[in-house]
């Protein structure tokens, strides 16, 4: 069971993921990206656990509140007293936010679990493989020139080299999950464990 699934199932939210689906098709409505649509969904997990706890609240707050939760913008001291005004209401802070999830994780419950797709989705695959192209030829572009500069010192007697190899790797190092990649590998995955947590 995916991630997304458990927590429709745990939080009784009968009906997201019918919203989540025609909000991603854009069924009559505006089409959300699989961003904005994590972002929906974590925003109604904080609205039960709100509702459970009898917490009120006025139109609005609740996205302001998921906001200064997560923010990298907003300062420590603002997301403590969200905290604290969370757990006054009886509400586990730290479950909540590991509740929350990841764009990936609504793509792999749209795709894997409610077999939907979208047309655009291609131009996603196009664009990485785009990418993933343009990166290579960078890298081989490297090697050679790498290659031929020191041939050419070795050969005018400025540097002493034997027979030799180069080899050209760009590693992407996350900081938020502590994970590096090739480049290659981090595009073919869609993304770092941040993404995949918790699918």
């Amino acid at each position: 069971m995916s991630k997304v699934e458990r927590l429709l199932d745990e939080w009784d939210m009968d009906g997201v993921g019918d919203q989540m689906e025609a909000y991603w098709l854009g069924t009559g409505q505006e089409q959300y990206s699989l961003r904005k649509l994590a972002e929906w969904f974590n925003e109604q997990l904080l609205e039960r656990a709100l509702d459970e706890s009898n917490e009120s609240y006025v139109e609005g707050e609740v996205e302001n509140m998921y906001r200064l939760l997560t923010s990298d913008e907003v300062s420590r001291g603002v997301q403590a007293e969200v905290e604290t005004r969370l757990e006054q209401a009886g509400i586990d802070v730290d479950n909540l936010e590991t509740s929350f999830v990841s764009h990936q994780s609504i793509y792999t419950y749209l795709t894997k679990v409610r077999g939907v797709s979208r047309s655009d989705e291609t131009t996603d695959e196009s664009q990485i493989e785009k990418t993933n192209s343009s990166i290579q030829r960078l890298v081989n572009r490297t090697n050679a020139v790498v290659n031929k500069n020191l041939q050419s010192l070795r050969n005018t007697d400025r540097i002493s080299l034997g027979e030799f190899s180069v080899f050209v790797d760009i590693n992407v190092y996350c900081h938020e999950c502590d994970t590096q990649y090739s480049v290659q590998e981090l595009l073919t995955q869609r993304g770092c464990d941040c993404a995949r947590s918790g699918e």
